[in-house]
């Protein structure tokens, strides 16, 4: 199974010097980072701009872009969330 996850970037964050020109179009590597526990909004990604190894080793600061969330879990092995019981007397008094 997959998961599917929505990203929200700002785009004027991108570095243009870091694009990649392919046969196809113009590309920018994204690196997303998926962590166990969401923040307070919810969001449980991260997005930031690609770093080259060189970049990495010497710690520079990573271009983050924006957040995000996982929308759906197709491997996920936890129960659906079943619906509360609704009470049947609540709808006696209903006309038909």
């Amino acid at each position: 199974m997959s998961k599917l996850i929505a990203i929200s970037i700002d785009v004027t964050k991108l570095d243009k010097s870091k694009f990649v020109a392919g046969k196809k179009g113009t590309y920018a590597n994204l690196t997303v980072s998926l962590n166990d526990e969401a923040d307070q909004y919810g969001n449980n990604c991260s997005v930031w701009q690609s770093q080259s190894q060189e970049e990495r080793e010497a710690k520079q600061d990573r271009n983050f872009l924006g957040n995000g969330k996982v929308v759906f879990d197709g491997d996920s092995k936890a129960p659906q969330q079943s619906r509360p019981a609704v009470k049947q007397e609540a709808f006696d008094d209903l006309p038909f």
